[in-house]
């Protein structure tokens, strides 16, 4: 039994927390709402959680956010005691990570990066993927737990190579649902049936989860969120202004995050990502079904 701080039971880390539970881990949880987890018992405050945790798991929505859970006032340094081990496994961005780590490395702590990607399906059926920074011997310890959430995981590298490969992964979740609402758009206003159209490419070489999941979606007008167009839009933030740092251009990035800018101005910013097709859909006047 590992005893562990679970910080963050939003739409992802809820299921998260509740797996770790299951497997008979003593898991304290804390949260803005701190409403209750099964199998959990929540914790009166960030510094009470880390000090009787081993293991501190982080699931919040964005950089800020993380700094000030770790290094606040009250936050999870102010009560960290040597070998103890802090995992990170929300979406920021990689720059910060390496301080973050190199800061509470200082306090004689490990720490990982450990980003997912899943969506809430992923958490809740314990399918993640999750991508790994940080040392072998720190990722082989902690890996136990990983299992108990996910299916592939992987170590990149050092800390903040988990957070530069999520920030691919949503490079290419991004323009896949793009590319998916493109092809929907582009059969349904030739006369096609959508849901016909997608069946058929479901068995040939277009197939991905994407067309699976948000193609069906985005037929069937069902965009309650498993994955937040506003935080899929803070995703691309990173991979641009990465980009701007490495003298890249991501053009197609580019545009993504501009319907996404569209979606978001239209009201849409707490929809699942798959709503970017309504930005598509307004540049065609034109729905995919109705």
């Amino acid at each position: 039994m590992t005893k562990i701080g679970f910080i963050g039971t939003g739409i992802m880390g809820r299921p998260m927390a509740g797996h770790l539970a299951k497997a008979g881990n003593a898991v304290l949880t804390f949260s803005r709402s701190n409403l209750p987890v099964d199998g959990c018992t929540p914790a009166k405050s960030i510094a009470e959680l880390t000090a009787a945790s081993d293991v501190i798991i982080l699931m919040l929505p964005d950089t800020p956010d993380v700094a000030s859970v770790l290094f606040g006032d009250g936050g999870v340094a102010s009560a960290l005691t040597r070998s103890k081990t802090v995992v990170d496994m929300s979406s920021i961005s990689p720059t910060e990570t390496k301080k973050f780590a190199a800061r509470v490395r200082e306090l004689g702590c490990d720490y990982l990066d450990a980003p997912v990607s899943g969506g809430q399906v992923g958490a809740t059926n314990a399918t993640l993927t999750i991508m790994v920074g940080g040392s072998q011997s720190v990722f082989d310890r902690i890996k136990p737990l990983f299992e108990l959430l996910g299916k592939n995981i992987t170590l990149i590298g050092e800390n903040g190579a988990g957070q530069t490969c999520k920030v691919a992964n949503q490079i290419i979740v991004a323009a896949t649902i793009e590319a998916v609402g493109e092809a929907l758009l582009f059969a349904s206003k030739a006369g096609a049936d959508p849901a016909m159209v997608r069946q058929a490419l479901m068995g040939g070489f277009a197939s991905s989860r994407i067309l699976e999941v948000h193609g069906e979606r985005m037929i069937k007008r069902n965009f309650a969120p498993g994955f937040r167009v506003a935080l899929h839009q803070k995703d691309l933030n990173l991979a641009l202004a990465g980009a701007q740092e490495l003298g890249l251009s991501l053009p197609a990035t580019s545009t993504c995050q501009q319907l996404f800018n569209a979606v978001v101005a239209a009201g849409g910013a707490a929809l699942d990502h798959s709503a970017m097709v309504q930005a598509l859909e307004t540049l065609a006047a034109h729905p995919i079904s109705k």
